[in-house]
C-alpha cells in the first residue's frame, strides 16, 4: 500500500513540476507514472554506481557533485521516455532538485500518516 502511494504521489509530483517549471514537460499521467517508476529504478540501480565511481570528485566538491549525478539520472530518465522532455542540463538540475524536494515532503507525510 505504501509503495503504491509513493508511486502515485511521485507521478503527481512530476506532473506538478511540469506544470510549474517550463524546462520539464510531461505528456500525460500515464507517462508520469512510467517516469516515476523509471526514476525509482535508476535511483536504486544506477545512482549508487555513479556515486561510487565519482567518489573522489564528490569528496573534492564537498558533496555538491551529487546534484550533478541527480540531474544526470533525471535527464537519462527523460531521454528514455518519449513524452517526458527535459530541455537542457540546467532544466534537469532544477527538475531533479524540485523532484527530490517533493519526494522528501511525500516521504515525510507518508511516515506520519502510515507509520511502519
Amino acid at each position: 500500500m505504501r509503495l503504491l502511494l509513493k508511486w502515485l504521489l511521485g507521478a503527481c509530483a512530476l506532473l506538478a513540476i511540469a506544470h510549474v517549471y517550463n524546462g520539464v514537460q510531461i505528456g500525460n499521467f500515464h507517462v508520469a507514472l512510467l517516469a516515476a517508476v523509471l526514476l525509482a529504478f535508476l535511483n536504486t540501480v544506477l545512482r549508487p554506481v555513479l556515486i561510487l565511481l565519482t567518489l573522489p570528485v564528490t569528496v573534492l566538491t564537498l558533496g555538491l557533485f551529487l546534484f550533478v549525478i541527480n540531474a544526470l539520472v533525471f535527464w537519462l530518465a527523460a531521454s528514455m521516455l518519449n513524452d517526458f522532455v527535459v530541455l537542457s542540463f540546467g532544466a534537469a538540475l532544477v527538475g531533479s532538485l524540485l523532484y527530490t524536494g517533493l519526494n522528501m515532503v511525500i516521504n515525510s507525510a507518508l511516515e506520519r500518516l502510515l507509520p511502519r
